[in-house]
């Protein structure tokens, strides 16, 4: 039987995680249910594209994933069941689809509600049609694409890779968007700085674990993801430094006549 998760904008004692279980066990009895993430900031399509991409294929085969964030559907943006990669996804066509696939789906289904159902009742009706086994067609009708939202995306140039704070875990480790293979391609068997929102704050290495470097210097390493991440060891860098998503990450070709020691 097939697995569901659940990525909602909801706090732990929001009222709708006890109608939406309370309907998936009444509707989908014996299914396991999966709170994949909770409490993504609201409406922040971002924020929850980046965790769902992150996580979906580490879940089996036919699972069914739940996405309520910015979920209200509308006539521009309508409630969509998407099959890509072997797994079923269901949320509001509002670009983040886009962003978790960065491919064209298998299917695309525009659900059809004529009783004009909330998300969660017609998430819910869904999820039981299609475990139960009923042909995705007759849920809706096909449809050939996705609202497009860009993912912000570091530029390079030969001796400066510019990127941005995409995230921040429970740590305040900064996650950005720089790869490591970008990060190879420009710097591999150079010399390099990292500088972080401004001149003040910059690194010269890459750590491989937080405990490489002294407690409260900066950590830059390349995290699970293989996304450049900056921390402090032991401490919340984002608080420390007042880094928010969207801020500037800089990496660029050493220039040895700035001070060495800038970190503090």
């Amino acid at each position: 039987m097939p697995l569901i998760t659940l990525t909602t904008e909801w706090r732990e004692d929001d009222f709708f995680n006890g109608i939406l279980r309370g309907k998936l066990s009444s509707d989908c009895p014996g299914v396991v249910v999966v709170t994949n993430a909770a409490g993504i900031p609201p409406l922040n399509i971002m924020h929850g594209a980046f965790v769902i991409r992150n996580t979906y294929n580490h879940y089996p085969e036919d699972t069914i994933h739940l996405i309520f964030v910015s979920s209200e559907g509308s006539g521009e943006h309508p409630h969509l069941l998407v099959r890509s990669h072997n797994h079923w996804f269901l949320g509001a066509d509002n670009g983040m689809f886009n962003l978790i696939l960065n491919s064209q789906p298998d299917m695309i289904i525009s659900l059809d509600n004529p009783d004009n159902s909330d998300e969660i009742t017609l998430f819910v009706r869904t999820a039981a049609a299609i475990i139960k086994g009923t042909a995705p067609e007759n849920l809706g009708t096909r449809i050939s694409s996705l609202s497009e939202k860009v993912p912000l995306r570091a530029t390079i140039d030969r001796n400066v890779i510019i990127g941005s704070v995409i995230f921040i875990d429970s740590y305040g480790n900064a996650i950005t968007n720089i790869t490591r293979e970008i990060f190879s391609r420009v710097f591999e068997g150079r010399d390099f700085r990292i500088l972080i929102k401004s001149n003040n704050y910059f690194t010269e290495k890459i750590s491989r674990l937080y405990s490489d470097e002294p407690v409260g210097e900066i950590v830059t390493r390349f995290n699970s993801l293989d996304l450049l991440e900056l921390s402090i060891n032991s401490a919340n860098l984002c608080q420390l430094f007042a880094v928010e998503t969207g801020d500037a990450v800089r990496v660029e070709a050493r220039n040895e006549s700035r001070e060495s020691n800038g970190l503090f």
